[in-house]
């Protein structure tokens, strides 16, 4: 499809409104014709001595109500059209936001998110300027000239219009090539603006870690280097308008001067009036707003025409997860989670993330997942809530292929606490109802509670009305997993995950966590995964992945029992908090002993 076709079906939901507004820009601009022949006819009159008061004063009230006419008209064809390429701008913004909701989480892995929002604003900008004043400069620029051509031909003397039109005739000739060449340098400089955005957009994300390392003047260099890439990219685009713009005067001006020389000569030898002269130079004028119109108009096209491409490549994406035809809701969800020979390829890597995976965890289970970091834990959970695609077979829910279940119905019935826990810059409140869209203060306390976080919020000045900032940045890190874990457990689901939720609490926080998890979901299924044994080893089953594959799997007591990569990494944790406390019973004693040593 190619750009045109594209915005064409945007535009055809408009049709109203651009023909509304196409009819008064072309009453507009016939009005416009008659206002150098008034002003021509007033000239001749008085040179001549023929137009008395009463006829002066008919051609003055009609010059003002032709004024008025062109205000109104002016009015609104801007009402109609500029109103039409703001309802699409909106409409193809809706579209795309719509689109990019249903990608997986592979494309936004792919794509950087500097890129979409530039192509969310500056791209969307350039469209609506391309189907809303670039429409109006062509349209005007070709039914005035072609007007004001008829006109002058008409009224005033042929052989002369042709010779002011002919330096006009270069313009249309170089426009072809100009535009070719301003397209082209549009998408660059575009492309080049994605690239500063994003790297704006990942600096001011990561200002912590750049402090941290005192990066800041490294930082400063990458992003002047990112700024003046764009700033060149413009500058190609300004130096090819710089050229052309003056061009378009000096053709402008040789027609003013042939209209001077030659029609002065006629005005002189009598073949026209000196009315007509000065309404011929009227009419070249009116010609001026035509063809500058159309450099404008190039611009806009062009401009509007790569924006347009990078559009359509959003749209040309496909998503990759979405519901097959033959999908059925259940009509409940027990939790009853079977892995059956799972095995997993991220896109681009060759070898398997979690290879021949075997388990079946009956409804009410805790199923823990523990293994070292990048062993494919995150990718397991995030395969069961089909953020990813697998083959059929490969995971079921209560007996059924998730592929066979509704996307909406089967992650409603899982609650998720991702590691990175996201928090959107809104109130506390919101961010825990999140998950439900109802703010009742009684499931949210309940939530809290269960996740201790409840008598933190309530000491804040602003308590469940505190803004938590960008991603929760008013919070610490314990703080924003337990807002996180209160988050899902408001949708009460028959599964629950927490992917590495507790990594940042402290282990009296995180024993009241597990105890009020035990307590408030019997009968239902959770899936936590943890680096800290403590953290899993009263958990039903526990699963251990090493390179992808389910290496060990049992309990806490028959995994000790195997002498195996549990038991090693049980052994590991308890010497490291045995040296932990060792070197802070160290600590205590030295201060004591220096204070003493002062005291003395």
């Amino acid at each position: 499809m190619n750009s045109f076709t594209f915005l064409f079906q945007y535009i055809k939901r408009h049709k109203y409104q651009y023909t509304a507004g196409i009819i008064t820009l072309f009453v507009v601009d016939f009005a416009n014709l008659f206002i150098p022949r008034l002003t021509g006819t007033i000239t001749d009159g008085l040179t001549a001595h023929s137009l008395d008061w009463n006829g002066i004063r008919l051609c003055l009230l009609a010059i003002f109500g032709l004024g008025l006419t062109l205000a109104l008209g002016r009015f609104l064809w801007r009402f109609f059209l500029f109103g039409a390429s703001r309802s699409i701008e909106k409409e193809l913004r809706n579209d795309m936001f719509r689109h990019l909701e249903k990608m997986s989480v592979e494309y936004y892995n792919e794509h950087k998110t500097g890129d979409l929002m530039t192509r969310f604003t500056s791209d969307l900008n350039a469209i609506r300027m391309a189907i809303g004043p670039a429409v109006i400069c062509v349209f005007d620029a070709s039914v005035m000239t072609i007007m004001v051509i008829c006109q002058m031909m008409y009224y005033v003397n042929i052989r002369l219009t042709l010779l002011a039109i002919i330096p006009m005739l270069l313009i249309c000739a170089g426009e072809i090539y100009y535009g070719k060449i301003m397209h082209a340098r549009f998408r660059e400089r575009q492309e080049a603006v994605s690239d500063l955005t994003d790297f704006v957009q990942e600096s001011f994300s990561g200002v912590r870690v750049i402090k941290a390392f005192v990066r800041e003047r490294s930082q400063m260099r990458a992003f002047a280097r990112a700024n003046r890439h764009t700033m060149d990219k413009n500058l190609n685009v300004v130096r090819l308008q710089a050229v052309v713009m003056p061009l378009l005067d000096v053709i402008i001006g040789l027609s003013s001067l042939i209209t001077l020389v030659y029609g002065g000569y006629l005005a002189l030898v009598g073949e026209i009036t000196l009315g007509r002269f000065v309404a011929f130079n009227q009419y070249i004028n009116m010609l001026v707003w035509p063809m500058l119109a159309c450099g404008d108009a190039i611009n806009m096209f062009s401009q509007g025409s790569a924006s347009t491409r990078r559009i359509q490549e959003i749209f040309d994406e496909k998503p990759e997860i979405y519901d097959r035809k033959d999908v059925q809701p259940p009509d409940e969800i027990r939790g009853d989670i079977t892995f059956s020979h799972l095995t997993f390829i991220h896109r681009g890597h060759s070898e398997p993330t979690l290879k021949d995976i075997n388990l079946e965890i009956p409804a009410g289970t805790t199923l823990a997942i523990i293994g070292r970091t990048g062993n494919g834990k995150s990718t397991l959970v995030n395969l069961l809530l089909r953020l990813y695609n697998t083959k059929p077979g490969m995971i079921l829910i209560d007996g059924r292929d998730i592929n066979t279940i509704p996307l909406k119905a089967l992650r409603e019935n899982i609650a998720y606490v991702p590691q990175d826990n996201f928090l959107f810059s809104d109130t506390l409140k919101a961010n825990i109802a999140f998950g439900t869209g109802e703010e009742d203060m009684d499931a949210i306390t309940c939530a809290t509670s269960v996740a201790c976080i409840h008598e933190n919020i309530v000491s804040f000045p602003d308590g469940y009305e505190t803004i938590v900032g960008e991603r929760g940045v008013t919070l610490s890190g314990g703080q924003k997993q337990r807002s996180s874990i209160a988050r899902a457990l408001m949708k009460d689901s028959p599964i629950l995950i927490l992917d590495d939720s507790l990594s940042a609490v402290d282990t009296d926080t995180e024993e009241r966590i597990l105890k009020n998890l035990k307590e408030n979901r019997r009968g239902k299924t959770t899936l936590l995964i943890a680096h800290r044994i403590s953290t899993i080893q009263n958990a039903d089953v526990i699963m251990v992945l090493e390179d992808g594959e389910a290496k060990e799997i049992g309990n806490h007591e028959s995994l000790m029992a195997q002498n195996g990569i549990y038991r090693d990494m049980f052994e590991k944790q308890q010497l490291e908090a045995a040296m932990g406390e060792e070197q802070a019973v160290w600590k205590n004693g030295a201060d004591d002993t220096k204070r003493g040593g002062m005291n003395g």
